[in-house]
């Protein structure tokens, strides 16, 4: 057989990545999106786009995702191929580790062709040393939807700093249901998982004034809910409550708030998501009218 070359591609070879045929039915192309057009906008980079090429034909490629102001790739999020073998040996070889985000239509295990697609892709990266994490519910709302209305038991107020806001993360972690948190508590400490979720909040390009902490009327903490912004979708960039408050249902009025203050600025989708197995959370957003646009496999 032919001798396997892996590689970046060089600016100006964006067409080769392109040129694997790519039948669309999961990943990112399955919802729209195309490689040419993110590429173009600097989000997918050249030293972060990689190729396996036999006799010069690409049998494999892998493209890393990073916003703007990003200096290093912040999620693998585009990776197929027609020689699964050659898959997991790029990504052996590329260098770039994060986190590999596999984009799949809702209920996909349902649908043969989707399940082969999606588990051959996972199985490619099991090979090159992944292991799934989490499954997870993407959202997308529209004002089609319905914006929900606010029960009006909480007080909404921007947080005053950011010591406030780790503040609250330290709480909210202890005994989280999400995956991320778990993983970075048992391998870090409650500490660093709250500085990590800091960190994304300072990397949405909304800014501060989007973290609101929520209180009782008479002025105890209930939690934090973000209307914020991703480079490219209006989100709901976090929903928490404090271990004191739970069990009152507080979560749904934290994600109504979110959709109040982006509905009431007009956008015309809000993005959101949830792990699976968080199903308190995933009742809260069908409770709310969001519906599940997306299904997502998260591998580390």
């Amino acid at each position: 057989m032919t001798d396997l070359v892996i590689r970046s591609i060089v600016p100006g070879e964006e067409r080769l990545f392109a040129s694997l045929p790519d039948p669309a039915v999961v990943g990112r192309a399955r919802f729209g999106q195309d490689y040419l057009t993110i590429a173009a906008t600097g989000d997918y980079r050249p030293e972060w786009t990689w190729v396996a090429l036999r006799e010069d034909v690409v049998v494999a490629r892998a493209a890393w995702w990073g916003g703007p102001q990003d200096s290093e790739p912040r999620m693998l999020d585009w990776f197929d191929f027609s020689d699964a073998e050659a898959a997991a040996e790029l990504l052996r070889a590329a260098p770039l580790r994060t986190e590999y985000e596999l984009r799949l239509p809702p209920g996909w295990r349902q649908d043969p062709v989707a399940r082969a697609a999606g588990e051959a892709r996972i199985a490619a990266a099991e090979a090159a040393g992944y292991s799934v994490l989490v499954e997870r519910f993407r959202y997308r709302w529209t004002p089609e939807c319905g914006v929900p209305a606010r029960p009006g038991r909480l007080v909404f107020r921007p947080a005053p700093d950011e010591e406030s806001v780790l503040a609250a993360f330290r709480l909210i972690h202890q005994d989280s249901l999400d995956a991320h948190v778990r993983r970075t508590v048992a391998a870090e400490g409650l500490e660093a998982a709250a500085q990590e979720e800091l960190d994304y909040l300072k990397w949405l390009p909304s800014g501060p004034e989007t973290w609101l902490l929520a209180y009782t009327p008479a002025g105890e903490l209930v939690g934090i809910t973000v209307p914020g912004h991703t480079p490219s979708d209006p989100v709901v960039g976090y929903v928490g409550v404090v271990p004191e408050q739970r069990g009152h249902g507080y979560a749904f009025d934290l994600l109504v708030e979110a959709t109040q203050v982006h509905a009431a600025a007009g956008v015309d989708r809000v993005v959101a998501a949830t792990d699976q197995t968080n199903t308190p959370m995933a009742a809260t957003f069908a409770r709310a009218g969001y519906p599940v646009q997306m299904e997502r496999v998260d591998l580390v």
